[in-house]
């Protein structure tokens, strides 16, 4: 394998990663989950990362779980409950 190969297939697996991310982010943000089917759609999508990026589990949580965390936590959480604002 050449290393024009390599950088194909990595690029490509970037760029699944890249539509992974948005996809993920556009339905936790849009469409009407359950808290339960949001965490479960993340679960899948680290899944489906892992898949292209094995042993990366950290590099996930590191960059990508605080992101989707991020959105779940402003859609379940009803303004002036849990986070002190009003």
């Amino acid at each position: 394998m050449g290393l024009e190969h390599l950088i194909k297939e990595e690029e490509k697996r970037m760029k699944r990663l890249r539509f992974l991310v948005d996809l993920t982010e556009a339905i936790l943000m849009q469409s009407s989950l359950s808290l339960q089917e949001a965490y479960t759609l993340v679960e899948n999508t680290k899944r489906a990362v892992l898949a292209l990026f094995p042993g990366k589990d950290n590099v996930f949580e590191l960059i990508y779980a605080p992101r989707f965390k991020r959105i779940i936590t402003e859609r379940f959480t009803i303004p002036g409950s849990l986070s002190g604002r009003n």
